[in-house]
């Protein structure tokens, strides 16, 4: 029994990762597609140039009466725009590509799992999103004003527009992931990873790690540094806040073992 018992397995397991597999290509089209329909909408309306120039408007607000910026690029000015229209259509159709990647990896999660996945999705999305807002509303403004008073009289800034989109991405990613700490401190607590005393005992190394990390990823100022640091270490505190409410319980430890029978 035990011998024919393996073959019969094996033709199981390969069905059922060929299963996944079309599962997952077909969650990645629908993705895919909300994106592509997205980017397509913004061509057309309100256009890649006019939403290169609310993303430039910043630089521009802060540049002397005047100047405008350059593209040494042959192609850049086409290029440009598009890569910000794309940017900006990843980031409005987010929701429904997380929403597909919760939907193919729900039918694999606990009961107790799937009660913590969506509240954490929907407030990592936020929080990123916030991240962004920050940066583009208060940092930008602040940080290229003290940039372009700060520059001699003999010197006339005129950005290119490829390096000023490369600055703005990675501030952006520097913003919308540091604005995700409450998230990973909730997930270190609740998972049993850290314990909340031990996290709270770490603030004095996370004030260190807050510059440190603000220094590598941002301009080489004092002013960016501190934007970036300081809400680094109040998101911290406010994730050791929110972790005071999900902390495991012994109940609910024992609670998870009855889980592995009832995972859907």
């Amino acid at each position: 029994m035990s011998n024919t018992a393996v073959p019969e397995e094996e033709p199981q397991k390969e069905e059922s990762f060929i299963s996944h597999l079309i599962e997952l290509r077909s969650r990645l089209i629908k993705a895919g597609i909300a994106v592509v329909a997205v980017f397509v909408v913004l061509c057309l309306y309100p256009g890649a140039s006019y939403i290169y120039d609310l993303l430039a408007k910043p630089m521009l607000s802060a540049l002397p009466q005047g100047t405008h910026m350059i593209a040494t690029g042959v192609i850049t000015p086409f290029m440009v725009p598009i890569k910000v229209t794309m940017m900006a259509a990843l980031v409005i159709a987010l929701p429904v590509v997380l929403y597909q990647a919760w939907a193919f990896i729900a039918p694999g999660l606990y009961r107790h799992e799937k009660r913590l996945a969506l509240p954490l999705i929907a407030s990592s999305t936020l929080l990123f999103i916030l991240g962004m807002a920050f940066c583009y509303f208060f940092v930008f403004r602040t940080v290229f004003h003290f940039i372009t008073n700060f520059a001699p009289q003999s010197i006339t800034p005129a950005p290119d527009i490829e390096a000023y989109l490369s600055f703005v991405m990675t501030m952006f990613l520097a913003f919308g992931v540091t604005f995700e700490v409450p998230v990973v401190v909730v997930l270190l607590v609740k998972s049993g990873i850290v314990q909340l005393d031990k996290l709270r005992g770490m603030r004095g190394y996370m004030i260190v790690a807050a510059f440190v990390i603000a220094a590598v990823v941002t301009p080489p100022d004092m002013l960016s540094m501190c934007m970036l640091a300081v809400p680094l270490c109040l998101l911290f505190e406010l994730g050791l806040l929110a972790a005071r409410f999900v902390q495991p319980r012994q109940s609910e430890e024992d609670a998870s073992s009855t889980d592995l029978v009832e995972r859907d």
